[in-house]
């Protein structure tokens, strides 16, 4: 089988859909199924791979990770003709995905697609709500020719469904359980971030208002004096919303900026509790690799993250924009180590579960499948 992927994101971006994407690739590549990757040129030039024509491209202001690019139709048509794969798959809505439909449906290529971001969660945060309905109608029009949709969560699923989309399936994500783990030296990330309190929270992900990370300074200036004295925040991540954040911030709250690899596994491994207040995520990569880490999770009960936390066992799930809810919930696990210890194990032995290589046959059996289905449709 050879693929082509459209994306308008991709490594080294360092986003939940580039990375995932990353992955991906990394594992035909190790199972010698051929791939090709059309994607945006990045700020950063520290990846190159013979697999990947990038484009000229900028940001796109309601989801910097995204990049509009500028791409060369010529080029493509070119470059898939000379690959002939037997399947696209478009990962984003934006202008290089609209290159991979359209070439498709020219070039008679069976079509499938993956669905990552609630675009229209994020116009409420930017005053932009009159443009939801002409986004739907957007998305469905782009999405109708995709013979089958992967989503990542049932949330996500249902979500789509209830607005008319069709030939939907889950695609769920995995975690990288020999990276994210439990065991490294907690004392020498103590060391390094200069954390001398008794308890580190932490939270990973962009800071953007998509992702109610205000709440975060909210609650740290909320907490009780005693509790407050005890507790580290570590604020992993970089967005628009930074600089408002660390000006607001108390003193007990560190930001690091963006950490990959083994220094975002040293931070989760070191941290008490997790606290993620997004309720826009059709997944949350993040808060699987803080399970996969031994750390309690205080999600909130929305969006796909739902469908990943187990209310009582792996953590908590409050109502979002409850800041008291979660305040609460935090103090609750502060004060009993067990209940944390005991979340923190169920969150590892869950991510266990959670194999990238099941999780990536999958997709390659469901791509069998659309191939079947279209071999069959041309000798019918």
């Amino acid at each position: 089988m050879k693929i082509a992927i459209f994306t308008d994101t991709y490594y080294p971006e360092v986003n939940g859909v580039a990375r995932t994407l990353k992955r991906f690739t990394d594992y035909l590549k190790e199972h010698e199924i051929e791939v090709k990757v059309f994607a945006p040129m990045s700020d950063s030039n520290e990846y190159v791979s013979s697999n990947i024509h990038r484009f000229k491209s900028l940001s796109f202001f309601l989801y910097p990770d995204c990049r509009l690019a500028f791409p060369n139709m010529l080029q493509i048509r070119a470059e898939l003709e000379k690959f002939s794969p037997d399947i696209i798959h478009v990962a984003t809505p934006f202008n290089i995905g609209f290159c991979g439909s359209y070439y498709a449906k020219k070039l008679n290529i069976p079509l499938v697609g993956s669905y990552h971001t609630d675009f229209d969660y994020y116009l409420q945060f930017y005053d932009l709500q009159f443009l939801s309905n002409p986004l739907w109608s957007y998305m469905k029009w782009f999405h109708r020719p995709f013979q089958k949709l992967f989503v990542p969560s049932l949330v996500t699923k249902n979500q789509l469904e209830d607005k008319g989309f069709t030939n939907i399936e889950i695609w769920t994500h995995g975690v990288d359980c020999e990276l994210f783990n439990p065991y490294y030296n907690k004392a020498v990330v103590r060391q390094k971030y200069h954390i001398s309190k008794t308890f580190t929270l932490t939270y990973v992900g962009r800071l953007a208002p998509e992702k109610n990370v205000d709440i975060l300074v909210e609650i740290a200036k909320a907490l009780p004096m005693e509790w407050s004295e005890q507790i580290q925040w570590v604020i992993v991540g970089d967005g628009p919303s930074r600089s408002k954040m660390e000006d607001a911030a108390p003193s007990n709250m560190i930001f690091t900026g963006f950490l990959k690899g083994t220094e975002l596994a040293e931070v989760y491994a070191a941290s008490d509790i997790f606290v993620f207040p997004s309720s826009s995520e059709t997944f949350g990569n993040v808060v699987l690799e803080a399970m996969a880490s031994g750390t309690p999770v205080i999600g909130v009960n929305g969006g796909g993250v739902r469908n990943i936390v187990q209310e009582g066992i792996t953590g908590y799930l409050c109502e979002p924009g409850n800041s008291k809810e979660v305040m609460d919930t935090i103090l609750h696990l502060l004060e009993n180590d067990g209940v944390r210890n005991r979340m923190g194990m169920e969150g590892r032995k869950y991510a266990l579960t959670q194999k990238w290589d099941v999780i990536f046959e999958n997709l390659l059996y469901s791509y069998s499948t659309v191939l079947q289905d279209q071999s069959k449709q041309k000798y019918a």
